[in-house]
């Protein structure tokens, strides 16, 4: 027994290694793309190569932000760039054409510490390569451009390549770009490999036994098309795509703060599943959530939708200043606005001038103004109310759900109440407040957007429906771009835009600029088509190629970021347990409805709690609930699923468009001891034995159940090895087998040995915790 227990540590030990390191793997590929494009560009962009540089090292002091500026010199406008110097109005801070005839180059050069930019005490400098960029600019002339993300996105001629393969649009841009980087593509992906990849990507689920026996056979493009076409139509495409929306839009099942009392959203969450799922075109799925209250002759279903813009925290602590805490309502509002569909970080806004990007705070505010006259108050009631949907709110009563709300999955005695939006009569004079204090009013301000995005048309309502129209007006230039790029990092694991929540100045620049464009106007030009932007992304040949990566590729874009091999990455915490729900025949494929609780540690709530309300105790739920996709599980925002939380998913107290990617030992240990994970794989087990009645096969077949392909022969050898030589050692140890078989809720199936089955089952937790089961 000893021995036996030593060698399955070992096995899983090993298991466990493999999770680490396909974790650090991953994680060694976050250091850009730095390899490629050091060298100096023989034409300067602005945006490109010069911003950057004066973004990071010079706008602190001279840009954007007001209260910090010295010596009143801005650089991050034209106007400041080639003004004169106050004192010395015959000298200017950029000469076109003329490095040593400006002061900026001066400047930068200069061997007074005194006189020397950025100051020596800000531990700020240029290196020799950026400083030859910017006199290299100067030289050429100093083109100014507007930042690239506030300039209209055009369609530009798509560049003609000689590969066949890589003839749609996206493949051009895409192997354009490849070949000035002097990389070649990888060959398509094996087939068993593209499609769980595109399963789990479409579905967030891995192939079934059904889906591999319908499609598994062909492995022609006219089949692979007919294969994303099936999985575009399952309701499971919805869950996978309402999960990122989560995100985005802070869902959670409880209300935040101290307390951290219970809510009802999940209404909410079924209707984005619903919108995903019947292909509600882009501009009416955020329309109806900024504002469908305000639209003409406004649905239930529209009025549902405004939830979106009531998932911030909410107090209900007794004694707290009531507008204090709805102005933090207000904020959050304005915050997500920005950040959700502009891809903006507006909130430094709320107290000073933004530091980096062309918003004032009177901007701020004026845009704040449009969520600042819902009817309701900082603080409802206090714990002891129990508030689910303090107002507004809306009830679904089973008429409503018979009626008008199908796709609400609802237990017919139950009511479900919910947030909602709604205007005031009269709306609410908003102040600038000063350092964004609640109580600090400066000067009033009229509703409004930042000038330096798309000034605030008289056109437009001044109103949230109005401030819907702005946002998908074809003079945007942000919404469609911050959109389909968020849409290519689901699929490729960054965005083309690395920084997906930060199109601003202090944001990533894009390594296919004319690709990003191309998407965006194509989205927008097509009738803002989810689906249709998707089935593009997964049909092109980038996608399509195998993850295998070659020294010199790993050496040039150890990233990835010019897409010369195939996504890999590891799969979203979701993914990781829906896996195992899966592959088991555990997973129970209701869609919608309430939140659950599954397995989780004992007393993490208790030790979170102020010792008050209905979330003090977690209750697991039973049964059918507890294998529920992980989408469903409940949300507290003060004690999120552990789960979640280890494989990095946001605490969702704010908008969060992308998410962190870590790798931690704490992450290896879940993988080998989660409940959920041991009783999938003792069910998988006995079932394998029961269908097949010999482990041999069953060994083999659990590796085809659960990775989509035959294992090759040493993976098969060493898997019967080690199936082999536990089998014998639980023989004798019945009692050990017994137990191991008693994880979980479900009970163990009959008719199978217990030492073989609990064997088998140590198999397939090895199989579970391989790095490519864990890698997409």
């Amino acid at each position: 027994m000893q021995r036996g227990n030593k060698t399955k540590k070992y096995w899983l030990w090993l298991a466990g290694l493999g999770a680490i390191g396909s974790i650090l793997l991953l994680s060694e590929c976050a250091k850009g793309p730095d390899a490629l494009g050091t060298a100096l560009p023989d034409v300067v962009d602005f945006n490109f190569h010069v911003k950057p540089i004066l973004s990071d090292r010079c706008f602190k002091c001279h840009g954007p932000d007001a209260q910090k500026r010295e010596a009143d010199l801005r650089l991050d406008t034209k106007e400041g760039l080639f003004q004169a110097l106050e004192k010395h109005k015959d000298q200017f801070v950029v000469v076109p054409g003329k490095p040593e005839g400006s002061e900026m180059w001066r400047r930068l050069n200069h061997e007074d510490p005194d006189q020397l930019m950025p100051p020596p005490n800000s531990n700020l400098s240029l290196n020799e390569t950026e400083k030859t960029i910017i006199r290299r600019w100067i030289a050429q002339g100093a083109k100014y451009q507007k930042h690239w993300a506030f300039i209209l996105p055009q369609k530009a001629p798509l560049p003609k390549v000689k590969n066949e393969n890589w003839d749609s649009p996206i493949d051009r841009w895409v192997l354009a770009k490849m070949q000035d980087m002097r990389l070649e593509p990888n060959d398509r992906e094996e087939w068993p490999r593209l499609i769980r990849r595109v399963c789990l990507d479409l579905t967030g689920l891995p192939p079934t036994e059904a889906v591999m026996k319908k499609f598994g056979a062909d492995d022609s493009p006219a089949n692979y098309r007919r294969l994303v076409d099936y999985l575009l139509k399952l309701p499971t495409f919805g869950e996978r795509m309402a999960t990122h929306w989560l995100d985005v839009s802070r869902y959670a099942d409880s209300h935040g703060y101290q307390d951290d009392g219970p809510r009802t959203m999940w209404p909410w969450r079924d209707w984005v599943i619903h919108a995903f799922n019947t292909n509600m075109p882009f501009n009416r799925f955020v329309s109806w959530q900024i504002a469908g209250d305000l639209l003409p002759s406004p649905t239930k279903e529209m009025l549902l939708a405004t939830g979106f813009n009531r998932n911030h925290k909410i107090t209900q602590e007794g004694g707290v200043i009531q507008e204090e805490y709805r102005i933090e309502y207000v904020t959050d509002r304005t915050n997500t606005f920005s950040k959700a569909f502009m891809g903006l970080t507006m909130e430094c806004s709320k107290c000073h001038d933004h530091k980096y990007d062309p918003i004032t705070q009177k901007e701020y505010y004026e845009l704040f103004s449009f969520f600042n006259s819902v009817p309701e108050v900082g603080l409802f009631g206090d714990i002891s109310a129990v508030s689910l949907a303090d107002p507004p709110r809306m009830y679904i009563h089973n008429a409503t759900v018979r009626d008008t709300l199908p796709f609400i999955n609802k237990k017919p005695t139950d009511t479900a109440v919910v947030m909602i939006m709604e205007e005031l009569p009269k709306p609410r004079t908003t102040y600038i407040l000063k350092r964004g204090q609640y109580d600090a009013h400066a000067d009033s301000v009229q509703r409004g957007t930042p000038k330096a995005v798309l000034a605030f048309d008289k056109k437009f309502k001044a109103d949230r429906a109005g401030l819907a129209e702005w946002l998908f007006s074809p003079k945007h230039p942000l919404t469609a771009r911050v959109f389909t790029n968020r849409m290519w990092m689901e699929f490729f694991g960054t965005g083309i835009v690395k920084s997906s929540e930060d199109f601003g100045n202090q944001g990533e620049l894009p390594t296919h600029p004319e690709l990003l464009d191309w998407l965006a106007v194509d989205f927008r030009d097509n009738g803002w088509d989810v689906k249709r932007l998707i089935r593009q992304i997964v049909l092109s040949a980038a996608y399509q190629q195998s993850a295998a990566i070659s020294k010199r590729k790993q050496e040039l874009d150890p990233e990835n970021r010019y897409l010369a091999r195939g996504p890999r990455m590891r799969m979203s915490a979701e993914m990781i347990r829906d896996n195992w729900l899966a592959t088991s025949n555990l997973i129970n494929p209701e869609v919608g409805g309430p939140s659950v609780k599954p397995y989780q540690p004992e007393g993490l709530w208790e030790d979170m709690n102020p010792g008050r309300g209905p979330l003090m105790f977690y209750k697991q739920d039973k049964k059918e609930k507890l294998y529920r996709r992980s989408l469903y599980t409940f949300w507290k925002r003060t004690a999120p699923p552990p789960f979640m939380l280890t494989f990095d998913a946001p605490m969702r107290d704010y908008c969060t468009p992308k998410r962190t990617s870590t790798n931690t030992p704490l992450q290896a240990l879940n993988m080998l001891n989660d409940p959920q994970m041991l009783e999938a794989a003792r069910w998988l087990a006995a079932n394998l034995l029961k269908k097949t009645g010999n482990g041999e096969t069953a060994v083999s077949k659990a590796f085809e159940r659960i990775l989509a392909r035959s294992p090759e022969s040493s993976e098969l050898k060493q898997l019967l090895a080690y199936y082999q030589m536990r089998r014998k050692e639980l023989q004798t140890d019945k009692n050990r087998a017994e137990k191991m078989l008693q994880v979980g809720e479900v009970a163990q199936a009959k008719g199978v040995n217990p030492s073989e089955c609990a064997a088998l089952s140590e198999v397939v937790q090895i199989i579970y915790n391989m790095d490519e089961t864990i890698t997409k």
